[in-house]
């Protein structure tokens, strides 16, 4: 009668989709570093264009699989400092690619439905100023929701972000004379100040490093690499990302 019940028990299994399952245990915040959009446009024969337009609507796709499995606090990487080193031709579509998206009503109504909160984080000055506006606009339409939050690195660099902090702590302390830094003022310091501590970063086409993502918020991160290029990611692969997460024990160094 056992060996029937484990037979039958191995057959239910085999047919689940992990898509179709909850976690008790799921991130409060997960960070994407959608990697893989150029290699996927070439391989496919599209242009680099194409293919970060097409992640750019796979991201959306994300935000809503993680709102089904009750994230509420998302990080997606947009574009690093390093990546202004890339063509010319890459960065103006990219950059056009994030401005249409910024201006997109059926985006804007999606996060005003699922009350979500979009914060923009980075070195702005550094982005076309048509861009930054648009971001800026979206930012302040969404800035008073408290249900989800879904923050844009772009123009982000972790050592960026680090410095930016270390300085704005030296003129602090050159202007009122006060030298006793705190580790929350050095946090209010940062681009990053409104993102809280990772639980989980996700990065797909199977490079297995951060590339100084979020270095403050990311010291006890849980980590997870997907070999997926980031326009073939599924919420599949999502699903098995959370549940190899929900397997994890963490002890913050206890």
């Amino acid at each position: 009668m056992l060996l029937r019940e484990i037979i039958s028990f191995l057959k239910l299994i085999s047919v689940i989709n992990p898509a179709d399952l909850m976690f008790k245990n799921v991130p409060k915040s997960l960070a994407i570093i959608p990697d893989g959009n150029r290699r996927w446009a070439l391989s496919h024969r599209f242009s680099v264009a194409n293919g970060y337009s097409i992640g750019v609507r796979k991201f959306i796709d994300f935000a809503e699989w993680c709102k089904d499995y009750g994230i509420k606090n998302i990080t997606v990487w947009a574009f690093s400092t390093e990546n202004f080193n890339r063509p010319f031709l890459e960065k103006k579509a990219l950059f056009g690619i994030y401005l249409k998206a910024a201006k997109d009503k059926s985006i804007i109504n999606r996060l005003h439905e699922n009350r979500t909160k979009l914060n923009i984080v980075g070195n702005l000055s550094l982005l076309p100023g048509k861009l930054r506006k648009a971001l800026r606009d979206v930012s302040d339409q969404t800035a008073h929701y408290r249900d989800r939050e879904l923050n844009m690195l772009i123009a982000y660099g972790g050592r960026d972000d680090i410095m930016h902090a270390a300085k704005t702590m030296a003129a602090h302390a050159a202007e009122t004379n006060s030298y006793s830094i705190s580790e929350s003022a050095f946090k209010n310091s940062l681009f990053s100040c409104a993102i809280p501590d990772l639980d989980l970063i996700i990065r797909t086409s199977g490079e297995e490093r951060l590339s100084g993502l979020m270095p403050w918020q990311s010291v006890y991160s849980e980590l997870y690499f997907s070999k997926k290029l980031w326009p073939d990611f599924t919420k599949r692969d999502l699903s098995l990302a959370l549940s190899e997460y929900s397997y994890r024990h963490r002890r913050f160094g206890r």
